[in-house]
């Protein structure tokens, strides 16, 4: 499979997270993905969504990197302050341990403003 990037902007409203958890769960079909791993990137694309909405961006920009060896989707964050108010700290936090339990692998850019998830084709992560 050569390697593709699908782009989605998308309004950084909770009411479209159906959306890019569908988007994840096609193309981690397409990357040949057993239903458990399309589950878990189906599930970290929403976790990664939810942070990105807690930073508040003006749209929350999406690009997904499918390849045989998995899917890496990268999101743009606003630059609004997750640690301001308690509740969105919690939403926030909540987030990062889903996302420590089903993707490969999250990271956040040096400069903060893109949170990138990955899972891999047959690969095993434990919680």
């Amino acid at each position: 499979m050569v390697a593709s990037h699908v782009t989605l902007s998308i309004p950084p409203q909770p009411s479209f997270a159906r959306s890019v958890r569908m988007m994840a769960a096609n193309l981690a079909v397409l990357c040949a993905m057993n239903v458990e791993e399309v589950e878990d990137a189906r599930m970290a694309a929403e976790e990664a969504f939810v942070y990105a909405c807690a930073t508040r961006p003006d749209v929350c920009d999406i690009d997904f990197e499918v390849s045989a060896e998995g899917l890496s989707m990268s999101f743009s964050l606003g630059d609004a302050a997750v640690d301001e108010d308690p509740s969105v700290m919690e939403q926030v936090g909540l987030a990062e341990v889903l996302l420590c339990a089903v993707s490969d692998s999250y990271e956040f850019s040096p400069d903060g403003a893109v949170l990138r998830a990955t899972k891999l084709v047959g690969a095993s992560h434990g919680i």
